[in-house]
This record gives structure tokens, sequence and C-alpha cells, in this order.
């Protein structure tokens, strides 16, 4: 974990860092890109067989290792199919302390789910979530789940490697901070497949992008990114909404940040450099103490986030943390009375830009009701 100001300097050093190539280990990752090139080999000989689903199946992933926006385009397709179906979402359910498959409940914890799961199913409780390593599997007993239970229509979360499950519609997320196109395979860079699979998507979405982009960029990222004549591509940002109480149920305008005279930015996420850009433009006195991503907070790490808050602590201070940290710091044992009063989480909403949510939400919601007749 680091400490830091988040200057204009530090920002630029972080983005710089975001973005590094390990050149040296490239070697490494020519010998993990054969192996994932045999097995996706095998998958397209049907000598590793995919199994489909007789109800509509929407996968949301990536290509590189977190940090692409998984769960809050996840919880859009939520919010957007659950006003006419009864949505299900499945999850492997990463770092959860359970073994195959959970239903979550409203009291399942975290640590039986995993905090990303956890969170949708605290915003979204009239949802099947449910957990499972092993997709096929998953779907099948969520279609075996008593009839108000059963889902018209699942979202695979993180599941673009798992080729056991072939999804109607595959989602590709790419931080536009980060392109697939401008990255390298594991351990080099931090692609989990090589670029040429972006082929099994029907729709990419280029992720965190500047909410004012120029129409030559649109233009110059999607002729980088090389698509094919059946893909579509869309081009998202993220808008923060109003702050949240952590422990408590109370709420604060946006403007709150402007006005507070010190804001510790406490995430473990896998890119916090986004958010740290965007709440260093509204407020410049910010602290950031970073985490891993899904970081599992020890009672030395909250003692040490105590100290580091005490230190800024005002009348005017505020910690901010995100949706996913809150998940896991809801369940702390060790901060401290000040740390937990002052705690808010800022909430994201991902917005299309050049005006193209309708044609977004037409595809999907075109393709789950042309397949309803078969579930």
């Amino acid at each position: 974990m680091d400490t830091l100001p988040s200057k204009s300097g530090d920002i630029n050093n972080m983005a710089e860092k975001n973005n590094q190539i390990n050149k040296w280990l490239i070697p490494l990752s020519y010998l993990y890109g054969w192996g994932i090139k045999l097995r996706n080999y095998l998958f397209e000989k049907q000598v590793l067989s995919t199994q489909t689903f007789n109800l509509p199946v929407i996968c949301v992933g990536n290509l590189t290792v977190g940090g692409t926006g998984k769960t809050p385009h996840t919880e859009y397709l939520i919010r957007l199919l659950q006003k006419d179906w009864h949505v299900g979402v499945l999850s492997r359910g990463y770092k959860r302390k359970s073994k195959g498959f959970v239903l979550a409940k409203q009291n399942t914890p975290f640590s039986e789910i995993g905090d990303e799961p956890y969170q949708m199913k605290q915003k979204y409780k009239n949802i099947t979530l449910a957990v499972c390593k092993k997709r096929e599997e998953g779907i099948l007993q969520m279609m075996s789940l008593k009839k108000e239970l059963q889902p018209h229509v699942i979202i695979l979360d993180d599941a673009y490697q798992y080729r056991y499950v072939k999804a109607g519609i595959n989602i590709l997320l790419t931080d536009s901070n980060r392109l697939i196109c401008d990255d390298k395979l594991l351990p080099a860079g931090r692609l989990r497949e090589p670029f040429e699979s972006r082929t099994r998507a029907n729709i990419i979405v280029v992720t965190k992008c500047q909410p004012k982009m120029k129409p030559i960029d649109y233009s110059l990222i999607t002729k980088k990114l090389q698509l094919f004549p059946f893909q579509q591509i869309f081009f998202t940002t993220q808008e923060y909404l109003n702050l949240t109480k952590v422990f408590g149920h109370n709420s604060l305008s946006k403007e709150n940040l402007k006005k507070a005279s010190k804001i510790l930015l406490l995430t473990g996420i896998a890119t916090p450099l986004v958010m740290k850009r965007s709440i260093t433009s509204i407020n410049p006195n910010v602290t950031s103490l970073s985490f891993g991503d899904h970081h599992e907070f020890s009672r030395r790490d909250e003692e040490h986030i105590n100290k580091v808050y005490e230190k800024l602590k005002d009348s005017k201070s505020l910690i901010i943390t995100t949706e996913k940290d809150a998940a896991r710091l809801r369940f702390s044992k060790h901060l401290s009375k000040k740390v937990k009063n002052d705690l808010y989480v800022l909430p994201i909403e991902i917005k299309f830009l050049r005006n193209e949510s309708e044609k977004f939400n037409h595809i999907i919601t075109d393709y789950v009701r042309k397949n309803q007749t078969n579930s």
C-alpha cells in the first residue's frame, strides 16, 4: 500500500506507471501466449466443448487483469433489463471463502460470495444472484430454482475467458487509458488473452473515457481496435453520484467534495487512477491511500487508516471510498469512530457518450426479447 498526496505531477507519474510494459518479461509473455492460443484452438476445433442454454445469456468481461469497469456495466444491464424481466447474475465470486454453487440471499456476507456480487445484491435486491466457478453448472442450478427465482435472462460477470459456456452476446470492455491494442500479454503486460481474442465479442465498450472526447479520438480508437463488420463499438464515461455514508444512512451532495478541507481517498481497486484524477479535479486537497485489488483489510490495515486520517482530521474532512471497498469495510472491527463517522462511498454509474445509450439498449433488449420464446 502507499500513502501520497495527489498532485498533478504524482498523477502523471501514476498514469505512466499504470501503462508500463515490462519489456524484459516479454519472452515469458510469448510462452504464456502459446498456451492460451492452444486452449482457444482446442475450443475452436471443438476438442473442448462449449455449452449453450435455452435462455438469453449475456457475458460481460475483458481481456485484461481487472480495472475496466465490469461491475458498473453489469449494473447498467441490471437496471435496463429488470424493468421487463427477472434478471439473474452469475459470477465466479473472486476471493470468496466458500466453494461450489452459492445462491446469494439478502444477508449473505461478502466472504461467501465476493465483494462485487455482494455489492450488486445489496443494491438490486430483487435479482437472483449466484456464484459458481463452473458457470455451466451455475446456470443449470439457477434454471432449476423455484419458479419465482428462475431468471429470464442471465448476465455472466467476468466470464469472457470462460469458454465452456457460449453466451448469446459477448460484451468486451477495454479501458480507454490502457487499450487492449496497446497492451501485452502477462506477465509483461496485463492481457489475459491476445489482442486477436477480441474477435469473439459482439460489442466492444471503451470505458472510462473523458466526458468531452473529440470526434478524432473516437475515430483513432476505433481504427486501432480493428473491428470487424459484425462488431459494434460504444464509448462510456463514469458519472459519480451523491455520497452515501458507509456506516449509516446519511447522504451528501457531490458539492461537499468541493467544500471539504481535506479528503482521504481510500481504495482497494485495480486502477484507482481515474477516480484520483476526478476527485483531484474537484478538490486538490487529496491524500491517497491505496491497497491492492480486492484487498482484505486486516487489523493492521485498519489501524493504519485510523492513523493516516487522524493526521488529516478536522471539522470539514472526509474519507471517500468505492462501493467495492465499502462492501468489505462494512465488516471492519478496528476502524475508529472518527473514521466510521466520516467514511463515505462515491457511487459510480456509467453514461454512454455520443447519445448512443438507446442504440445499445435496443441491441440488448431485442436479443433478450427474441430469445424468451425458448426459455
